[in-house]
């Protein structure tokens, strides 16, 4: 009740003062005006009416931010009086305005007189700064001019409500004050004269409109405040009577008559990040210089040094520039790491190769190794200098295992100052039988390799891890209880490491357990190379050299082999361990393209391409197809001598037809009263035959004009021209030819001399054993000729012309009636039947019978011939 009447009567003050500015301009009056209002709190107005009585309360409503606001926030104090309580929520100003319904909102401000607005402007209270610290800096002299401070500035702000902080510097004791404000969290306070030995108190102050808020209050002696420079002239040297000390000395960054120091001295190995801290009660009062101990010999060491109030208030100074010194040398305090190389010599014999590396503790630079071997039950000693530029590894003496179980080597390291102590190693032939270490693992994480492995045997006397890759060698020792380890030296990516776990037994070395692995894999940087390919017919044998190790990059998950034809390809996936492959079935006689695709977990390479064409026969093909043809000829042939032999009559019918032996012909039977006998003649003699040179015919029944003596005489010289020039003779096989079939057409061949007929002729017997003309029929003998001499006129008009085939016969009968004649026609159709050709006489058969002369002294019908009437010349 009391706030209501509160703001009623702030409200009437309010109207007074302005009804006489708005008495004529507006009927409306809001207020407060202008607030300024924190976020998340609620805001109440008052709209009041003035100068008239055309509207009252009930027809007032109120828009914020252009949003009409809801009724239920409205409060009527009187008819012409209306509040309003909105929440504060949002950052950005806004317009709260008080409309009556007689007004229209889209009028301009001021130029409607029923409505009247206030501008909300909002923030959020000042927050109290928090973790406030001041340090008088120097300013790279020995004097302090400023001292800056900063805090934590945990309030939020707005635009048009922003948060001003005023930094505080108080001298207790003369109360003077310094201040310096500013927007941000740290500001720098200027000092004339700094108060050492003096109290300060200092502060800050946030304030905005919504009001103001101080920090904590810092109170201090005025050198807790302060943060020197680090010491000056830092130096740091040796003492040659003291390996393991380094002498420090300084430069104070301030004067002691204002403050005070005490100091922190840190120092580490060269290229070491480990800081090794002197202890703080021996530099709260240093001597200058400061001595180091405890350091190791010929090592440099990185110094450096801050300082600080003695009081241990303040703050402490940087750390000063580094300053480097080395120890004096001493006598190695460690073994050389001592191991060995298998190699093997020109003849493949297998050599052990002694290495070492420096000693741990070398204390000074190794000059020279002293090696000692045991051969029988004595030591050789061999000393081997080291090259001045020479760290790391050095390679000291190969030893042959041929004729030893093991051989013992025991190595000693030299510096200017001594020799180390002595280490051992027994290196058997074989490895020893112990037990094996088991469940070897070994993965990269973060860049770096990590083993693990599982050992029950307990005579262990420690491990070493051995790496080896393209071209070098490394190892590192663990101790006995050792199960886990990280490879400690430097490796690369993409680089293959062998890597292998010995176990040694006081000194003698043990089985190992091996594996291969990768840092970080790659894709390889080539592909495989395809060196053969043996082409068939439907398949072709691929040989592909692996890629060398060092540009594997990874482990080869699989081969991919492509292969192309035309625009076809086609692949085919095999392992890894896979050096060739045989890709079928592919098609004869055409051309491949192929290449070769190796693969890792992180990227494949491809090998060059390389072409092959298939064969155009398989191998086997051209010997079945010669094997094929052969035995089908062997079977067509062996078919047709069968069909040849089962069918041999009708081809001899064909091809060789059967020919009749004259000797058996029964051409002498022909007559028709004679009957058929069949009589052998007897050898070297001929009945009724005659062969003629020429073409003549016997006429039997008028009988020759020649004698028996000049027909003797005519037959030998007939046979013996005919022996001897070959015209006339006969033959068995000789081959028949053309005569005369009638008599027209011998007497066209007879007018020409171009024109030769071959005959034959018939000579007619007068008697043949003791029978007489009169009384035994005429028998007709059949005789070839080959003469090729023109027809006669005589045989141009015989009686009968008989024609086979090519075969042409002219018979000619001196006796006999015409029935007779057409008999004896029938007849030798009848002998060409049975015989196609004649066999010629012998030139010493008799052309007469054997008994020549019948039995009542009548001389025997002998054969006679007619001579030529014309065109005849002797053979």
């Amino acid at each position: 009740m009391y706030e209501m009447v509160l703001k009623l009567a702030v409200f009437a003050c309010v109207t007074s003062v302005l009804r006489a500015g708005y008495e004529n301009i507006n009927h409306l009056v809001v207020s407060p005006q202008s607030p300024v209002l924190e976020i998340g709190t609620n805001f109440t107005a008052t709209c009041g009416i003035v100068n008239t009585t055309e509207v009252t309360a009930d027809d007032l409503f109120w828009i914020l931010s252009k949003t009409l606001v809801s009724k239920e926030y409205y409060t009527k104090i009187d008819s012409s009086t209306l509040s309003v309580t909105v929440p504060i929520t949002s950052e950005n100003p806004s317009w709260l305005f008080c409309f009556s319904n007689k007004s229209s909102p889209y009028v301009s401000l001021n130029k409607s007189r029923f409505y009247h607005g206030i501008w909300l402007k909002t923030g959020y209270l000042p927050a109290r700064p928090k973790n406030l610290t001041c340090v008088a800096q120097q300013d790279g002299t020995s004097t302090l001019r400023t001292i800056t401070c900063e805090w934590e500035a945990v309030g939020r702000q707005t635009t048009y409500v922003q948060t001003t902080y005023t930094a505080i510097v108080k001298e207790r004791l003369s109360g003077e004050t310094i201040n310096v404000s500013t927007h941000d969290n740290n500001v720098v306070v200027p000092v004339k004269t700094y108060p050492h030995f003096m109290p300060l108190e200092i502060w800050v102050v946030a304030h905005n409109l919504l009001g103001n808020v101080e920090s904590e209050h810092l109170i201090n002696d005025a050198n807790c405040f302060v943060k020197t420079n680090p010491p000056l002239a830092v130096q740091a040297f040796s003492d040659t009577n003291f390996s393991t000390t380094l002498l420090v000395s300084w430069t104070t960054p301030i004067a002691k008559e204002c403050m005070e120091l005490k100091y922190r001295i840190r120092f580490c190995p060269n290229g070491s990040q480990t800081w090794s801290d002197v202890d703080r009660n021996d530099t709260v009062k240093p001597s200058n210089p400061f001595r180091l101990q405890n350091l190791q010999p010929d090592t440099v060491y990185v110094i450096q040094i801050s300082s600080k109030n003695i009081n241990d208030c303040g703050f402490w100074s940087n750390w000063s520039l580094n300053k480097t010194a080395r120890t004096p040398e001493a006598q190695p305090s460690s073994k050389p790491d001592l191991w060995k190389a298998a190699e093997s010599d020109i003849n493949g014999m297998p050599l052990i190769q002694i290495i070492c590396k420096d000693p741990e503790f070398a204390n000074g630079k190794i000059k020279a190794f002293n090696l000692k071997e045991k051969k029988g039950g004595s030591w050789e000693e061999e000393h081997f200098l080291v090259n001045a530029n020479q760290r790391g590894k050095h390679y000291l003496k190969r030893i042959s295992l041929a004729d030893k179980k093991f051989a013992k080597v025991c190595v000693t390291a030299v510096n200017s100052m001594g020799k180390s102590p002595e280490a051992c190693l027994a290196i058997p032939s074989k490895p020893v039988d112990h037990l094996p270490i088991k469940e070897m693992n070994i993965w990269p994480h973060n860049g770096q390799l990590f083993l693990e492995w599982k050992h029950n045997n307990t005579s262990v006397s420690e491990y070493v891890i051995e790496w080896v890759y393209d071209g070098g060698i490394d190892w590192q020792r663990e101790k006995k209880n050792t199960t886990r380890t990280i490879i400690k030296g430097p490796l690369k990516p993409f680089v293959r490491y062998s890597v292998s776990v010995y176990p040694l037994y006081s000194g003698c070395i043990g089985n190992p357990a091996s594996k291969d692995t990768f840092l970080e894999q790659g894709a390889p940087s080539e592909g495989p190379s395809i060196n053969k390919s043996n082409p068939g017919y439907d398949r072709v044998h691929l040989v592909w050299n692996e890629i060398p190790l060092n540009l594997r990059r990874g482990f080869i998950t699989h081969y991919t082999i492509f292969y192309k034809k035309e625009k076809d390809i086609h692949a085919v996936k095999v392992p890894p361990n896979t050096t060739s492959y045989t890709l079928k079935p592919l098609l004869g006689n055409t051309k491949y393209d192929v290449w070769i695709q190796a693969s890792t977990i992180s990227g494949s390479a491809n090998s060059s391409h390389h072409s092959f064409t298939t064969l155009k026969y398989a191998p086997g093909m051209v010997e079945g197809i010669v094997v094929g043809v052969s035995l089908g000829f062997l079977f067509l042939v062996l078919m047709t001598i069968s069909l040849c032999l089962y069918k041999k009559d009708v081809i001899k019918e064909n091809l060789w037809p059967q020919i009749p032996n004259p000797g058996e012909s029964t051409i002498g039977t022909w007559s028709l009263d004679y009957p058929v006998k069949t009589e052998t003649p007897k050898e070297n003699s001929l009945f009724g035959i005659c062969v003629l040179d020429d073409a003549c015919v016997c006429d039997v029944k008028h009988g020759c004009e020649e004698d028996k003596a000049s027909l003797s005489l005519k037959k030998d010289k007939y046979l013996s021209e005919e022996h001897s020039s070959g015209i006339g003779g006969s033959s068995c096989m000789s081959s028949p030819r053309q005569s005369v079939s009638d008599s027209d057409e011998g007497a066209d061949m007879a007018d020409t001399t171009a024109s030769t007929v071959q005959y034959s002729s018939v000579v007619a017997s007068s008697g043949y054993k003791g029978q007489t003309p009169s009384s035994q029929p005429q028998h007709s003998i059949f005789s070839r000729s080959e003469s090729t001499q023109p027809l006669l006129d005589s045989e141009e008009s015989q009686d009968m012309l008989v024609q086979e085939g090519s075969r042409h016969f002219q018979l000619s009968f001196t006796h006999g009636t015409e029935n007779q004649g057409t008999a004896e026609r029938d007849d030798f159709k009848q002998m060409q039947l049975d015989q196609q050709d004649f066999c010629p006489i012998d030139e010493d058969a008799e052309w007469a019978p054997a008994d020549s002369q019948s039995a009542d002294g009548e001389p025997g019908s002998v054969s006679s011939y007619m001579p030529q009437l014309n065109g005849y010349r002797p053979q």
